[in-house]
């Protein structure tokens, strides 16, 4: 991963508008599987960040769709999606403020830790 590439950015309202104008992107979630007991949006696939070089064939199928990929704050998940971008993904936006932000602007059931 290079600080050289940079990855679109989605917001969580803007994702949250995509969904329910049926524009449904693929969903990647790249937390820790304890951190989804937590909270996670519906219709994810789970990888987390670390096993994710080892995990890309299961991504091949969706080289070509967008893709929307997450974690807690968006930190992680950029760096994930820097990387997909870097091995051809062209659709992959970030999700800015991971579900944080979900919690704060669109669904305040979602419990932050």
């Amino acid at each position: 991963m290079t600080s050289e590439t940079v990855v679109d950015q989605i917001s969580v309202s803007e994702l949250k508008q995509a969904i329910e104008e049926g524009k449904k992107p693929v969903l990647l979630d790249v937390r820790e599987a304890h951190e989804l007991e937590i909270c996670k949006l519906e219709y994810t696939i789970h990888i987390p960040l670390g096993d994710l070089r080892f995990r890309l064939d299961e991504l091949d199928v969706y080289k070509d769709a967008d893709l929307v990929v997450y974690c807690r704050s968006g930190r992680r998940s950029n760096l994930a999606a820097e990387f997909l971008k870097e091995l051809g993904f062209e659709k992959v936006k970030n999700m800015t403020g991971g579900v944080l932000a979900w919690s704060d602007q669109i669904d305040s059931s979602f419990r932050k830790y």
